[in-house]
């Protein structure tokens, strides 16, 4: 049950983000997520050697003592999950000012099914017919909502693939602590990010307001959310993660309609009904394939993975 709750917390904090991030829309995406990361590294960096020193020693210890061809292995994982990161955070700003917030929610309705496909593929995670059906539902209310807007499926398959790919590579079997995990993950997105300081004005007019919503963004939506992520990666498997995170969509796609006053139709309605309805019957079914004592296999040879990944 914890794990379940750290993924539905996770996902309900993102559905929110447009609270945070809607009042900053007259700052260029770059700025906001350049500040973002580099507010984040240092707050997750200072977490991690004041509060877990412990564990972040007993990972350092574990990457000078493993294997030259298992440090290699999670080297490779690290990079190219922060590189997905790092693209995920800023195509999400980019859409979410300059295009609108339903780009957005479409995105996070797609990345499920991404995750589900890329699960199945590389982790070998096994759906029942339930589940399948969710996910059928699921595409059916993508391609109903993405209809003659072609340009917005394209800004949400990016920032879908993106963190699809970022989730299913969290599924290994590393023995290291996750937030140190995660703190270099960060860390190595903001050094991703160095280059395109360049591009930005530092001279630039920025208020305190600015400084204050940055600060909220970088810890309570981005080093919270993602460490919940992660630790529900421990108990449950890829595609269920991924499948609670049509919550993020669900009420990012509340907040746009009810608060933001953008414009709905019955389509949409019923769209969003339809991916409702999906969560219910996918949790449905795993959690009575679980009852009734169900076996998943979760095998990812390129990332050393097995049937329970480390406790952080």
């Amino acid at each position: 049950m914890k794990y379940y709750l750290s993924a539905v917390l996770g996902f309900a904090i993102w559905g929110t983000f447009a609270w945070v991030l809607k009042p900053l829309s007259a700052y260029a995406a770059l700025d906001i997520l350049v500040y973002r990361v580099i507010f984040a590294a240092i707050s997750i960096a200072l977490a991690c050697m004041i509060f877990r020193r412990k564990q972040t020693f007993a990972s350092f210890h574990y990457l000078r003592t493993t294997s030259r061809k298992e440090r290699m292995k999670l080297i490779v994982n690290m990079l190219f999950s922060a590189l997905m990161l790092g693209l995920n955070w800023f195509s999400f700003i980019y859409v979410m000012n300059a295009v609108s917030v339903n780009a957005t929610s479409l995105a996070y309705l797609i990345c499920p099914i991404l995750t589900t496909v890329l699960a199945s593929l590389f982790l070998h995670e096994k759906l029942n017919k339930g589940q399948w059906f969710a996910v059928l539902l699921s595409l059916v209310s993508c391609i109903i909502l993405a209809y003659g807007h072609f340009m917005d499926l394209i800004y949400s398959m990016v920032i879908a693939l993106s963190y699809a790919i970022y989730l299913v590579l969290q599924k290994n079997t590393f023995k290291i602590d996750k937030f140190f995990t995660l703190t270099i993950h960060i860390l190595v997105s903001a050094i991703f990010l160095l280059p395109i300081l360049t591009l930005i004005n530092p001279a630039a007019p920025k208020s305190i307001t600015f400084y204050s919503f940055i600060a909220i963004i970088a810890i309570g939506y981005t080093i919270i959310p993602l460490f919940l992520n992660i630790f529900a990666l421990k108990g449950l498997d890829s595609s269920i993660v991924g499948t609670l995170l049509y919550l993020n969509p669900i009420i990012s796609f509340l907040l746009a309609v009810l608060y933001y006053k953008e414009a709905i139709n019955t389509v949409q309605i019923a769209a969003f009904g339809m991916i409702f309805l999906a969560v219910i019957i996918f949790n449905i079914a795993y959690l009575q394939e679980r009852k009734g004592g169900g076996k998943r296999g979760h095998v990812l040879p390129t990332l050393n993975n097995d049937n329970q990944p480390p406790i952080p």
